[in-house]
């Protein structure tokens, strides 16, 4: 399967936080599954450690790329294809982070590891 993180996932991952759940935790330590992270999630973790809202243990260019690299986490950039997908999204969440990755899941045929219930009412497949 191939999973794309929501950025909060990411971060319950790499911190071992338990409000990961346990089908989390075994769909991202299962070998057969592809775990990808958003460039979305790393603008996002950025954006939001630069404001003041999310503390890191180091600077974030080094904490996203040396957990993705850590714990095996592919880096999934932002194309056109998935930036197109936005037009046909309702709005059903307002987040912009949120959307993109939603729109990355589309275009790319992943599932979304989230807890985040308004994810579940678009057209994609999401576990938790």
């Amino acid at each position: 399967m191939n999973i794309l993180l929501d950025t909060c996932s990411f971060l319950w991952l790499v911190s071992d936080s338990p409000e990961l759940s346990l089908n989390a935790r075994r769909l991202f330590e299962d070998p057969a599954n592809d775990i990808h992270l958003s460039v979305a999630s790393a603008w996002e973790i950025i954006v939001k450690h630069n404001i003041g809202k999310l503390p890191l243990p180091e600077r974030p260019h080094d904490f996203i790329k040396n957990n993705r690299i850590r714990h095996r986490i592919e880096s999934l950039p932002l194309d056109e294809a998935a930036v197109l997908q936005l037009s046909r999204l309702p709005e059903y969440h307002k987040d912009p982070f949120d959307r993109i990755i939603i729109c990355q899941a589309i275009a790319e045929g992943m599932t979304i590891l989230t807890p985040d219930t308004h994810i579940s009412r678009y057209p994609v497949r999401v576990e938790w």
